[in-house]
């Protein structure tokens, strides 16, 4: 029963339903108030509607049945001409703090109904390879993908922590640019080569370099991501088929059931590093790679571990931007993510709201945002 959550926030959940809709009602009760003495948030309620695709979200914004909409870059041009009929503002904060990458499954462990391992040895022994991750991150074509995915509108993406956080981004991260020669000579340098002609390298075993690659059907973002980088992966003799499933089965493999090989994903990201800590803590259960783990599985994760803790625990914000950078070092190093690039943030509002002001860090401040008396 929502009534019966404590929280001290300026909204509470007035209704749910799951996969339809999130209703939250002001707090009466909250603790922030105004400079004028009035009691925050000046909105009665916000309603959240969950839609199949991101083709919906716009056919809503457009009809007026939602106020805000995040613009994709093949909206853009068409929105902008709109903005004075549909009486709606774009705002461009610069790139996203969230990502779209590739990541591949490294975890050991076995299922323990069945007693199987989550994931096939020989597949195991590919991706927990630092250099086959290497040469995967030089087949990612990441203009392409700016250019076709993200019309222009958008930013390559080398370390975890996006350019929007300040100082805390590290600029100078290794990067694997898009080489696909130098990813050949990698695997070739592996012993990896395609031996019978038919396209596809075989590791030493004779086995093919083939996979499963699966991303979440409606994000036609990530669709399309991942069809460029299946097309680069090919181009180096490596075969990713790609497989579209629903979100929740996505989630499902990534927390519960361990069973996938390959994945195109992302994740929101912060103006503090860490709000990551969950994605690239080794016990973390979003540690995608090898959650949950009781020990870390390589001493670079260990690193990582040390660094986001002891950056959690520093007071002082050059030190903290010090662990922090050092930190996306050894992430890039090692490349358990092969990101893509940061889309640019561009956001449609309604004009029918006052302090809706988009700032680098959000849109707006919910407890600040009212409606204009018409």
């Amino acid at each position: 029963d929502p009534a019966e959550i404590v929280g001290t926030g300026p909204f509470t959940i007035e209704s749910y339903d799951p996969g339809e809709y999130l209703v939250l009602r002001r707090n009466p009760d909250y603790w922030l108030r105004d400079s004028a003495g009035n009691r925050l948030p000046y909105l009665d309620t916000v309603n959240i509607d969950y839609v199949a695709d991101l083709e919906t979200e716009l056919e809503l914004f457009l009809a007026g049945d939602v106020d805000v909409h995040g613009v994709l870059g093949e909206e853009y041009a068409d929105l902008k001409s709109r903005e004075q009929e549909g009486d709606f503002t774009i705002h461009r904060r610069g790139p996203a703090f969230g990502s779209t990458f590739l990541t591949f499954n490294m975890n050991p462990g076995r299922d323990p109904d069945t007693g199987r391992p989550y994931l096939d040895p020989t597949l195991l022994e590919w991706f927990s390879n630092t250099a086959f991750r290497r040469a995967a991150a030089h087949s990612v074509d990441r203009e392409a993908i700016i250019d076709q995915v993200l019309d222009g509108f958008g930013t390559p993406q080398w370390s975890s922590v996006s350019p929007s956080a300040g100082d805390f981004h590290n600029p100078d991260v290794p990067r694997f640019d898009y080489d696909p020669a130098r990813a050949r000579q990698i695997l070739d340098d592996l012993g990896w080569r395609d031996t019978d002609g038919d396209g596809i390298r075989e590791d030493r075993a004779g086995n093919a370099l083939a996979f499963k690659l699966v991303t979440n059907s409606g994000n036609s973002v990530r669709e399309r991501v991942s069809q460029i980088i299946a097309r680069g992966l090919g181009d180096i003799g490596v075969q990713a088929d790609v497989e579209l499933i629903e979100f929740g089965d996505l989630v499902t493999q990534l927390t519960s059931t361990y069973d996938w090989q390959a994945m195109v994903i992302g994740f929101t990201g912060g103006s503090d590093p860490y709000s990551g800590i969950g994605l690239w803590h080794s016990t973390g259960n979003f540690h995608l790679w090898h959650p949950n783990q009781q020990q870390p599985a390589t001493d670079w994760e260990a690193l990582i571990d040390d660094l986001y803790v002891r950056a959690s625990q520093e007071l002082d914000h050059a030190k903290r931007v010090a662990l922090y950078h050092r930190a996306q070092v050894i992430g890039a190093e090692n490349v358990p993510l092969i990101y893509t690039a940061h889309a640019a943030r561009l956001t449609a509002v309604r004009n029918g709201f006052g302090n809706a002001t988009a700032t680098l860090y959000g849109l707006f401040d919910t407890r600040y945002v009212y409606h204009l008396a018409s």
